[in-house]
């Protein structure tokens, strides 16, 4: 019976936590203490350690609380009953999008935010390039940081030569590992 009771509750979980993880955290603690599975100071715990293990937290949960009630075959439930909804959704959304990608209209209104997105990003690393180069860190008055506009620069001269030379760049996880080496020269 218990086992049925992870599906149905972290099936639950699926169709009815929406906004993101944070947002589904009060209805898995509802559905959670709901079937008597934990306390709540323990939902608490978990939490803590959901947010600084790597996956989603909903999935995080459902698998720790599958685990301690069911073992191995109770976490394996609870974690495909969580997910379950996201598949179904994204499988239907795709055949969804597959009838509409023909149509102009559709195609257009993609484009229009394919743009949009490529400047919300180019804003937001313009945004962060100006606060980290020119406002102290610890004050946040105006400070001009020159080794951050040095790094900087060596980044935007290494991707523009990286797309000449390579014809199409390098991936950008590349640029987060010598980023970090970088960092790590720079600022230790």
């Amino acid at each position: 019976m218990i086992y049925l009771d992870l599906f149905l509750g972290f099936l639950k979980v699926g169709f009815f936590a929406f906004g993101g993880a944070y947002a589904a955290i009060p209805f898995i603690r509802e559905v959670v203490l709901s079937y008597g599975w934990l306390s709540d100071e323990t939902i608490t715990y978990i939490i803590a350690v959901s947010e600084s293990t790597p996956g989603p937290i909903m999935v995080n949960m459902a698998t720790y609380v599958g685990s301690t009630k069911a073992g191995v075959l109770g976490s394996i439930i609870a974690t495909f009953a969580v997910v379950l909804p996201a598949f179904l959704i994204i499988i239907f959304i795709m055949f969804v999008f597959k009838a509409l990608i023909k149509n102009e209209c559709f195609k257009a209104v993609l484009g229009g935010l394919q743009s949009c997105v490529i400047g919300v990003i180019a804003a937001t690393g313009v945004y962060m390039t100006y606060k980290n180069v020119f406002f102290s860190k610890s004050s946040g008055i105006f400070a001009f940081d020159s080794k951050t506009a040095l790094f900087t620069l060596a980044l935007i001269i290494l991707y523009i030569a990286a797309r000449k030379l390579m014809k199409k760049g390098f991936s950008p996880i590349y640029f987060i590992i010598a980023s970090a080496a970088a960092g790590m020269l720079v600022y230790a």
